[in-house]
């Protein structure tokens, strides 16, 4: 599915198998010269990877438990050590800052604002936790859980990285990390869950429907309740949520 729009509109892509991590970094690179160029449109870019971590640029050896597991990939986005695998739905998002607002930190609550209206669509509220990375969500007797993850990099303006929200991946492999630095259940800390998890029953093809609905509406104006958390920078920026 997907396909170039006309100027000025955003290309969505679905990926139809599990894209390599390697791969998807290169075509992002490249993609984002290209917007930056002016040669392509923007992307919005669905999928999957196969089951492996990649280390963001605050990652410590530590948090890598279990070294002989999965591949291992160091990442140039902001954040810490996540589990990517089938079952889980990447979103990569590559916007040109310029026409959006020069403000990293307006774009990564969009990304969460994003995730928490696609969750919204599945009956599930998610939540952000002032000084807890991702969106979370309440599980039985109080406890919390993670269910989406968010890692940016902006190159001159141009961002890339994304979304990975859980539609119902292997949980079993988080605990080879600890996931985006917060201990899990099995570590003492809070769990990270799944919409399968929850109860409930979404297809990915659900999932990118729910995506691409609330996707507009959060990306077309700048939102309220963004600054004072977030990096600001913009010729090479990192964040993570």
């Amino acid at each position: 599915m997907g396909g170039r729009c006309g100027a000025g509109e955003i290309e969505w892509r679905i990926g139809d198998a599990p894209v390599p991590y390697p791969e998807a970094v290169a075509e992002m690179e490249a993609r984002v010269a290209a917007i930056r160029a002016g040669t392509a449109p923007e992307l919005v870019w669905l999928l999957e990877h196969p089951p492996l971590y990649t280390a963001g640029t605050s990652a410590e050896p530590a948090e890598l438990l279990d070294p002989r597991g999965l591949p291992v990939y160091r990442s140039g986005r902001g954040g810490r050590y996540t589990y990517h695998g089938p079952g889980q739905r990447i979103a990569y998002v590559l916007l040109d800052l310029n026409r959006h607002g020069h403000d990293v930190r307006c774009h990564v609550h969009r990304l969460e604002e994003w995730a928490i209206r696609t969750l919204a669509c599945f009956n599930v509220q998610g939540e952000r936790r002032q000084g807890r990375v991702g969106i979370w969500v309440g599980r039985p007797g109080g406890r919390e859980a993670k269910i989406a993850a968010i890692g940016v990099r902006v190159r001159r303006w141009v961002t890339y990285h994304g979304l990975a929200l859980n539609v119902d991946p292997d949980l079993r492999h988080y605990r080879g990390i600890v996931p985006c630095g917060i201990a899990s259940a099995e570590q003492g800390g809070y769990g990270v869950t799944s919409l399968a998890a929850l109860g409930v029953r979404a297809t990915m093809a659900e999932l990118d429907m729910a995506l691409r609905a609330t996707f507009p509406p959060v990306f077309a104006r700048p939102l309220e309740g963004a600054m004072g958390i977030y990096p600001a920078g913009g010729e090479e920026a990192l964040a993570t949520l």
